[in-house]
């Protein structure tokens, strides 16, 4: 995928970048503004004509003035006394007060029978009530028997998988606790609660670059088609977290196309965004992972996970496990002895909310419709105080609940740490990292989503005030 760039200043011609950016990162030291190549609607604000040089071209001296200018206004901004929060990608209040109705769907007097005649106030149904499976399958664009649902959360049904396969096995297979080695192959900038769980279990992660088509695939069928010890990769493939990137058709192809040296080989398909559009009319397509693991003959090397947490309520939504037959007949093997069922009026209450997927498409609009201004914001931010400086890149995604900047190398710390002192709580630096060690030191996640967005108006400034004096000490050494 290439994209189409404009000069913001003096328009004349339509040029291809020399780089394949996939229409999904901004170079800030460009000062170009992007067009998407089908519609030819602008995916960046103009950024307009440079005011002042790059900062690579400023002699020392000027250096020097700058920091000190710079420097004085962090001051002003630490002394205001803020405390505003970007840490996590949390759902906002406003988005949580929306749903308030959510919670006069069932009453004491209500019809609790499932479609199957099910009392839901009992025990039973261990793989989730039939109408259940069905909203969630359509969620995820599989059929339902391909579907068990579970409670709340979709990170506790991950990490149960990845235990399950350290003490049971996969499907028969060795338990991975007796092998001399597990390996992981985890996309960088990438997610990291994946890699928390990987690395309690003392699996042994393995970077995999993200490029604007989605995990470097060459590094993948490496490390999949010849190690018997690489046993799984953690894959968020639509608005990737925090990077924004849609796996593309290919991508998704060559996954499926895998040829595993260890048969106990499993793609963890994190799917957590999957219709978390900001646009009615921008919205990322993304090929169905089990569809085309079954065309490909390999129906059982996928495990795709999704939720309603960032739907209805965090605390309180329904997760869920797609896969093979195979795949579903052994995890219910073993869950049966964990539990009898999940919490089936939570999933009654879903069905009956939402009714269908239809249902669950308009309420996500309202959703946009509350974080696309947040977006829009830090974009502006980004581009008003950053463009055409040289000193970062950043995603403009159309989907999901990130964006993900680059600073200069060694720089990311030093701007977390100056932004927690000005009152602005940020995701620490190296997190979107195995280990948490970025070995650029470069990485940032930001997360608008939750702040009102006066205070997310005032974190951006904080921010790229700080990206500013990193960058400054950085290049005066």
């Amino acid at each position: 995928m290439h994209c189409n760039l404009y000069l913001a200043s003096g328009i004349k011609e339509r040029q291809t970048a020399a780089a394949d950016c996939g229409g999904r990162f901004f170079l800030a030291c460009t000062g170009y503004v992007y067009y998407d190549n089908e519609n030819d609607q602008k995916r960046f604000f103009k950024v307009g004509e440079r005011k002042m040089k790059q900062y690579s071209e400023l002699s020392r001296s000027e250096l020097i003035e700058l920091e000190q200018r710079l420097f004085l206004q962090y001051e002003d901004m630490r002394a205001r006394g803020l405390n505003l929060n970007m840490a996590r990608g949390l759902p906002s209040a406003e988005q949580l007060d929306m749903e308030a109705d959510f919670f006069g769907i069932l009453y004491p007097d209500s019809e609790f029978i499932s479609e199957e005649g099910k009392d839901c106030r009992n025990y039973g149904e261990l793989t989730g009530i039939h109408e259940a499976r069905r909203l969630m399958g359509a969620m995820m664009e599989i059929k339902s028997e391909n579907v068990i649902v579970f409670g709340n959360s979709s990170l506790n049904v991950m990490y149960d998988t990845v235990a399950r396969s350290m003490v049971l096995g996969v499907c028969g297979s060795t338990p991975w606790c007796k092998l001399d080695k597990v390996k992981f192959l985890c996309p960088v900038p990438g997610y990291d609660r994946h890699f928390a769980i990987t690395e309690q279990f003392g699996i042994e992660m393995i970077n995999i670059p993200m490029t604007n088509e989605g995990p470097d695939m060459d590094l993948v069928e490496n490390y999949v088609n010849n190690d018997p010890s690489v046993k799984g990769i953690w894959c968020v493939p639509k608005y990737s977290n925090p990077g924004g990137v849609t796996y593309s058709d290919e991508t998704v192809r060559r996954f499926a196309n895998l040829h595993p040296a260890a048969e106990d080989f499993r793609i963890f398909w994190d799917n957590a965004y999957c219709i978390h559009h900001l646009y009615d009319d921008r919205q990322d397509k993304l090929v169905e992972i089990l569809d085309a693991c079954e065309k490909a003959g390999n129906p059982d090397m996928v495990y795709k996970f999704c939720s309603t947490s960032k739907v209805t309520f965090p605390g309180s939504g329904l997760a869920a496990l797609g896969a093979s037959k195979k795949n579903l007949d052994y995890v219910k093997s073993v869950i049966s002895i964990q539990t009898i069922g999940h919490d089936k009026l939570n999933q009654l209450r879903h069905v009956r909310y939402f009714k269908d997927i239809n249902g669950m498409k308009a309420h996500m609009k309202k959703h946009a419709a509350i974080l696309r201004p947040k977006f829009e914001l830090v974009q502006r931010k980004l581009n008003e105080e950053l463009g055409g400086l040289g000193i970062g890149e950043w995603s403009n995604p159309v989907g999901g609940y990130f964006v993900s900047f680059n600073t200069l190398p060694g720089c990311a710390g030093t701007v977390i740490s100056m932004c927690k002192e000005a009152g602005v709580t940020m995701t620490g630096a190296g997190a979107t990292y195995p280990y948490k060690k970025d070995p650029e030191d470069s990485n940032i996640r930001i997360a608008p989503t939750f702040p009102p967005i006066d205070e997310l108006d005032q974190a951006m400034d904080v921010f790229t005030l700080c990206v500013k004096i990193a960058s400054v000490r950085k290049l005066l050494g």
